[in-house]
């Protein structure tokens, strides 16, 4: 699992959707006081952490996609 390029393919893929999103609802949650006032190390350490959270989630818990291509191997 950990050493095929597919499934490290498709789990990057999966943390930068989930960083994306994490850093879209922090950048929103903070925005009604104005986009100059916004924190911007504060959105890419939640942004970060969501996507390191993702990998390890994708290590732990494989979804039916990445089950079938280490089963396939």
């Amino acid at each position: 699992m950990l050493s095929n390029a597919k499934w490290w393919g498709m789990a990057i893929e999966r943390a930068v959707r989930t960083l994306a999103q994490a850093a879209i609802a922090t950048i929103t949650a903070v925005s009604a006081t104005g986009t100059l006032d916004i924190d911007w190390v504060n959105v890419i350490s939640v942004s970060s952490l969501a996507g390191i959270l993702s990998i390890l989630t994708s290590i732990a818990f494989p979804s039916k996609e990445m089950k079938e291509l280490k089963e396939s191997k």
